[in-house]
């Protein structure tokens, strides 16, 4: 295989980000705990998953950033890491539009706030990918922490986490859904941060 087609078809990985700013990022913990508290954790937390993933030679990592253009001119996320803008609308509108833009090759996209995601699990998940369309890190709340394609023809139809009910207990079963048919693998279980109780033994 010669380079350049080995270059097209590597994993990518991203990494989906707000800018860490007290207000606009984890604002249920931060009605519990002050929106400047809950900014710092974020702050650290997203910082160190970054730079951590980033050093794993089995995938490209990227960061997709919000709001568009403060995070794209952001001194904030660690140097020599991609960046792509997530663009308007809803969580799987701007997750949809991020898989379907990559470079041809399996891609995952985590969240920043997910304190047991590590390069075992995201490899856990590529590897998944060798035997089914697409994968899914299930949450303990009913979402999820990684959705990933193998992005072969048909892995991610017209529709794909369109009418997503987001924020309940019901979005993994719908995003399921929403890819019609195709396999689908789950790995392992994880919880998020959301509130001050998720976060015994979680704060990095």
């Amino acid at each position: 295989m010669s380079g350049a087609v080995a270059t097209a078809f590597r994993r990518r990985l991203v990494v989906f980000v707000k800018e860490p700013v007290a207000g606009r990022v984890k604002t249920r913990l931060g009605r519990e705990l002050g929106m400047v508290s809950a900014a710092w954790w974020f702050r650290h937390r997203s910082r160190r998953l970054i730079r951590d993933l980033q050093g794993d030679p089995r995938w490209e990592t990227w960061v997709a950033v919000a709001p568009d253009r403060a995070g794209l001119e952001s001194r904030f996320w660690p140097r020599g890491v991609r960046r792509l803008a997530q663009g308007p609308g809803d969580l799987g509108a701007r997750m949809a539009r991020t898989l379907r833009s990559l470079p041809p090759g399996p891609a995952a996209i985590v969240g920043a706030d997910i304190p047991g995601v590590t390069r075992a699990r995201v490899w856990a998940a590529f590897e998944a990918l060798g035997r089914a369309d697409a994968v899914f890190g299930p949450a303990e709340d009913g979402g999820y922490w990684l959705v990933g394609l193998r992005r072969s023809p048909g892995a991610a139809p017209a529709g794909f986490l369109d009418g997503v009910r987001w924020s309940s207990a019901h979005a993994l079963a719908d995003s399921v859904e929403s890819l019609r048919g195709a396999r689908v693998a789950l790995v392992e279980r994880l919880s998020d941060v959301d509130v001050a109780a998720d976060l015994p033994g979680a704060i990095p």
